[in-house]
């Protein structure tokens, strides 16, 4: 779930002098680690560090969608010692097999951990046995305070009852409103609002949750995945139910376009869908002892803080979080509450059959019939 970015070079050896060159080139297993990560999603200095502390090599490669991870992960002898796959996609791989499980012994910095997170994420991975979270993001509400105000007479939106009640999205159809068009995503958000598990697999709690969207859809503008973030930032739409990250960047662009279009982001108070970008040790990596290094290193709060202030995602290490950026902490639609965050939810991978009683349900109610 991160955006696409440049690769990072690799180091290059130099013939030259081969006879004393080679002889300092050729490491031993246990001082090479290969790390495969998503880009621009890692601090300037946090590879260079990690070097200096263990000595330890780092062979630093990046991707820009699970798919290209899975690929690599399922097709075996993937090269790589330490992955970030989202939580989605991890819970998939796990049941392949593709992961080690973790032995928190080696791990002694688990305990700056987030326990809040970590139950959130022990949907994909249960018992928190082959990951840990790195950085994450939530699915809440972008929207123009300025039109809001104007349709509802209120300053900010901290509820989804603004748009799961058919009274008041009706007041904002004026004006425009999206969802993302993603059953797996956009049913547990009515699932949590009348209070059923996310995760349901039961037909009659699919059902509610269609029949909550069907109320409200004649108010809809439209799904998609990814035009809101021009619209939002454009003013052609005022509210939409998205991606964090992706509502941040309409933010960024309505400021570049002179700040003519505000945007703001909200977790509502009953909770949001989050998603969780996760660090594991696949099955057939080679250097074990190396990852674990590397993960005790992440691990720490200032490393992570460092990478935070980097990228502005928040991370899964709570005690990291005096060390980040005030700025960055003390915006809501980054860094929630205590209380939000501990409200958050994971999206579950689902059996096939779920997941097509799903799409089933989300077909009707984008036809509205």
């Amino acid at each position: 779930m991160k955006a696409l970015g440049k690769k990072l070079a690799g180091k290059t050896l130099l013939a030259l002098s081969v006879a004393g060159m080679m002889a300092g080139a050729v490491h031993a297993d246990d001082k090479v680690l290969h790390v495969y990560n998503w880009s621009d999603y890692i601090a300037p200095d946090t590879i260079a560090n990690f070097e200096k502390e263990s000595g330890i090599r780092v062979v630093y490669d990046v991707f820009d969608s699970n798919e290209t991870l899975e690929a690599k992960l399922l097709a075996g002898k993937s090269g790589y010692d330490v992955v970030v796959p989202s939580n989605n996609f991890l819970a998939k791989q796990i049941k392949a097999g593709v992961y080690q499980e973790l032995d928190t012994s080696k791990l002694p910095n688990w305990k700056n951990l987030n326990q809040d997170l970590l139950k959130a994420v022990s949907v994909s991975d249960p018992g928190n046995k082959h990951a840990f979270p790195y950085m994450w993001g939530s699915i809440g509400i972008g929207y123009n305070p300025e039109k809001v105000k104007a349709a509802l007479g209120v300053d900010t939106i901290d509820s989804w009852d603004v748009l799961l009640k058919p009274e008041n999205i009706a007041k904002l159809k004026g004006c425009g409103v999206s969802f993302l068009d993603s059953p797996t995503e956009m049913l547990p958000v009515a699932l949590h609002y009348l209070g059923l598990p996310t995760d349901s697999q039961k037909k009659d709690d699919i059902k509610k949750a269609e029949e909550l969207f069907l109320k409200i859809r004649p108010s809809i503008t439209y799904f998609h995945s990814s035009k809101y973030i021009s619209d939002l930032a454009n003013g052609n739409i005022c509210v939409a139910v998205g991606y964090s990250g992706d509502v941040q960047q309409a933010k960024s662009r309505a400021a570049e376009a002179g700040d003519k279009v505000k945007v703001s982001y909200a977790i509502p108070k009953e909770g949001a869908g989050s998603f969780f970008d996760m660090v594991a040790i696949p099955k057939d990596a080679e250097n074990v002892e190396g990852a674990y290094k590397f993960m005790t290193f992440l691990q720490k709060p200032e490393v992570m803080a460092g990478i935070t202030n980097a990228v502005r995602f928040p991370n899964g290490n709570a005690a990291a979080t005096p060390l980040v950026e005030k700025d960055i902490t003390s915006d809501p639609g980054i860094y929630p509450p205590a209380d939000v965050q501990a409200k958050l939810y994971a999206i579950a991978d689902l059996p096939a059959a779920t997941q097509r009683e799903l799409t089933r349900s989300w077909t009707k109610i984008k036809s509205g019939k």
